[in-house]
């Protein structure tokens, strides 16, 4: 199963600066994650970059780095861009690894690359897991998925979906059902619908949940989900989150 991992780096972060470079037991956290991926079975794991400080972080660690337009306005028109300078095929996969993810799970890229080696019916695949928490059910910053019977997305949403409409508490999970999903970031793509994704117009709902996968649904493209039994490692986002995940690492 071969594929492609891409890396979106930037410096532009207002809570944590340049965390692409934060140091982590020694090396900085875009190369950590790189490394992460490395472990998955992934053909080739790249960063894509605007920045020399972060190309050159990763050529001093034997990453594979390619420079891309500072003028992206989203990952995604970064990644076609990275899709273009690679040379690949419409039908080659590419798996989109955040590049503040240390914790990644191997498995997890593993598992979005097989499912759309597995579902031609879909341009995109990504990751999901159970909602054990009902405070997790009710908040808007934890985006929910829905599938159908085939285990693709019918839609994401940031409120509390299915919504059980006889429950004697109001945002309580649907009694007798499957636990609701939580969507977990990450995403595969058929390097062709990628280079595509960037001209396709902006969907109402996306603008309305500020979900950037609702605009792949509203064009009619399919998703393929695999649902994970576990949460998988929490990204990093703040000073705080930066310090967990050193003592993680011993440092």
């Amino acid at each position: 199963m071969g594929f492609t991992v891409l890396i979106p780096a930037r410096l532009a972060s207002t809570r944590l600066p340049d965390k692409p470079l934060a140091d982590i037991a020694g090396l900085p956290m875009v190369v950590r994650v790189a490394q992460r991926a490395a472990q998955s079975q992934a053909s080739q794991v790249v960063v894509a970059t605007d920045n020399d400080r972060i190309h050159a972080a990763c050529e001093a660690h034997g990453i594979r780095c390619v420079m891309t337009r500072a003028d992206h306005p989203t990952g995604s028109d970064r990644l076609a861009e990275a899709c273009e300078l690679l040379g690949l095929d419409g039908d080659d996969a590419v798996v989109n690894v955040q590049g503040d993810e240390p914790l990644i799970d191997p498995e997890l890229i593993n598992a979005c690359a097989l499912q759309l080696a597995q579902r031609p019916d879909c341009v995109v695949s990504t990751a999901a897991h159970p909602i054990e928490d009902p405070a997790h059910f009710a908040n808007p910053n934890v985006v929910k998925v829905v599938t159908d019977v085939h285990g693709r997305a019918l839609y994401f949403s940031r409120a509390p979906i299915p919504w059980w409409r006889d429950a004697p508490v109001a945002g309580q999970p649907a009694a007798g059902t499957d636990t609701p999903l939580r969507h977990i970031g990450i995403y595969g793509y058929r390097a062709g619908f990628l280079r595509r994704f960037p001209q396709l117009p902006v969907s109402p709902l996306e603008r309305l949940e500020s979900l950037e996968q609702l605009r792949v649904l509203w064009h009619g493209e399919r998703i393929a989900v695999h649902v994970t039994p576990h949460a998988p490692g929490a990204g990093v986002d703040t000073p705080e989150d930066l310090a967990r995940v050193r003592a993680l690492f011993g440092a």
